[in-house]
């Protein structure tokens, strides 16, 4: 592994604790918005008249939804030509770190498009409230239809910014002090750009903010699963090579 960046030593458990009080305070915070009933409030102070005015709304629906998701794409087999050929800062990950943050990146954008496909929860632009045939149905009440098109929980949008998520994680999860700032960093970069895009599909009436929440939350939950199984990878790689020698 590269000197410059490693995992924590297995014994230390302090990144990975440390991360996974995050995402414990993460849950609860939003579990808390999900049971405050904010959702549909939101939608309606957003809504003009019964409609949302800005749905067709040329920088949200072309640069902040068309030409975001189309940059995303590009930054994503930037970061997957990386794995081989690194420059910049990725010169101090090794391989298995670089490959970490491709697959966990993948996995994010599997889970929430998998997700999608099987949710009956149509988007708010769909309600009866709003001009549509839909009647709101909580997204926790899995597998019972809102007489709308569905698939609209978690938000797939936004994961072109916070499926990224795992881009930070072997930063955040190094021994080295420096090497955590600059995954804090990385993380607060991506949790903006995941900011101004569910924002976005907000204002345009696709989403409610709890889609935004969830997205963020299932991506990071798979990103930091995904970095502990490296990291148990890296560690057992090492074993092994320290038992031959």
């Amino acid at each position: 592994m590269s000197p410059e960046t490693s995992y924590a030593k297995l014994g230390d458990l302090s990144p990975s604790r440390r991360l996974g009080q995050f995402t414990w305070v993460a849950l609860m915070c939003l579990l808390a918005w999900d049971f405050s009933g904010l959702d549909n409030t939101v939608m309606h102070w957003i809504a003009e008249g019964g409609s949302f005015s800005l749905s067709n709304n040329w920088w949200l629906k072309e640069i902040l939804h068309t030409r975001a998701k189309q940059l995303a794409i590009v930054v994503y087999f930037g970061l997957l030509a990386m794995v081989w050929w690194p420059v910049g800062p990725f010169r101090q990950l090794a391989r298995l770190q670089r490959t970490e943050i491709m697959v966990g990146i993948t996995l994010s954008l599997v889970t929430i498009s998998t997700l999608k496909r099987f949710s009956l929860t149509s988007c708010p632009w769909e309600l009866q409230d709003f001009g549509g045939a839909a009647t709101y149905i909580s997204h926790w009440n899995w597998g019972l239809g809102d007489g709308g098109s569905g698939h609209c929980f978690p938000g797939g949008h936004v994961s072109s910014a916070l499926g990224f998520t795992a881009l930070a994680l072997p930063w955040l999860g190094s021994g080295l002090t420096a090497q955590r700032k600059i995954g804090r960093r990385i993380l607060l970069g991506v949790l903006a750009m995941g900011v101004v895009l569910g924002l976005t599909q907000t204002l345009r009436g696709a989403h409610y903010p709890s889609h935004t929440l969830w997205t963020g939350f299932i991506c990071w939950a798979v990103a930091f699963a995904n970095h502990l199984w490296f990291g148990w990878l890296a560690h057992l790689r090492l074993k092994r090579i320290r038992s031959s020698l």
